[in-house]
């Protein structure tokens, strides 16, 4: 097709818009508001990454990825890594339990049951707790109750109860886009009710769980009040699950309270930023390979 005959249909379909447009107003309007509305949304999104860059790139030196942190060189390379320890261990607990989850409520629940309506209303109710509440929850019960003390592990089971609605809701409705044909295929086949789910329907659900994980990682790296209560701020590498280490949003948090390092807590965000980028596009790419052999 030539540039002239582009350029043609270009103006025929615009043609036929601004007809549509004519009978049809509201929709122009409609048309109008989505527009902007992304519009705003690309230059708050472009305005604050870009505010935070400015801000901290510049404070970006060696001495903030020391191995050891001191309060010279405020090094945030432990953060660094007890921030990906929180988000693996957070993951290895909730994803097992959000996923098997979601698998009863769709596929072994009855219609109708009453447990499935008290596991939605209970999910529905913890995604809309205060994350202050869950930090008090899992200081009185993890880290003084079980007696696992400020720990890494007790903010891995906090932040796991956290994220948990956002799995097993991600997934459900992962596991209802399946079409159903799927299902009737495998048993037609000969192929039991386990056999079907996890053969069959959970691979083709997987690139809308991943996307459930996706948000829960987002969630994991950013959350500070609740990890104040229960993974504690000390400022080292962690050597079991049981020592008190910061994520990278505490330590960004501790710098900006005491006001002495405003400079090194916006080079901090820049990373997180950037950690946050680097985990939901591995998640994504993953997400990606498990559609695309779903495909094939």
């Amino acid at each position: 097709m030539t540039k002239a005959e582009k350029a043609e249909l270009f103006k025929t379909k615009l043609r036929e818009k601004l007809r549509t447009y004519k009978t049809h107003p509201f929709s122009l309007i409609m048309m109008i508001l989505v527009t902007l509305a992304c519009a705003v949304t690309i230059f708050l999104f472009i305005a604050l990454v870009g505010y935070v860059c400015v801000k901290g790139i510049p404070y970006l030196k060696p001495s903030l990825f020391a191995l050891n942190y001191t309060t010279e060189n405020v090094s945030m390379l432990p953060s660094i890594i007890t921030t990906v320890e929180m988000v693996g261990i957070t993951l290895l607990i909730a994803v097992p339990l959000g996923v098997f989850c979601a698998i009863y409520l769709c596929e072994y629940a009855k219609r109708g049951n009453k447990l499935v309506k008290i596991i939605r209303l209970a999910t529905e109710t913890l995604s809309g707790i205060p994350s202050i509440i869950y930090g008090l929850f899992g200081m009185l019960f993890f880290v003084t109750a079980i007696k696992w003390g400020y720990s890494i592990l007790a903010g891995s089971f906090t932040l796991a109860i956290m994220v948990l609605p956002t799995i097993i809701r991600s997934t459900e409705e992962a596991l209802l886009a399946v079409d159903d044909s799927y299902r009737e295929g495998s048993f037609g086949l000969g192929a039991g009710k386990l056999r079907t789910v996890f053969v069959i329907v959970l691979p083709s659900a997987a690139s809308g769980i991943l996307s459930g994980i996706i948000l829960s990682i987002g969630r994991i790296v950013g959350e500070t009040a609740a990890l104040i209560y229960t993974a504690g701020t000390v400022a080292k590498i962690p050597e079991s699950v049981l020592d008190s280490a910061r994520t990278m949003s505490i330590h960004m948090y501790s710098l900006s309270r005491e006001g002495l390092h405003m400079g090194e807590a916006s080079a901090t965000a820049v990373i997180l930023l950037a950690t946050v980028l680097l985990l939901n596009t591995i998640a994504e790419m993953i997400a990606r390979r498990f559609a695309a052999r779903q495909g094939a």
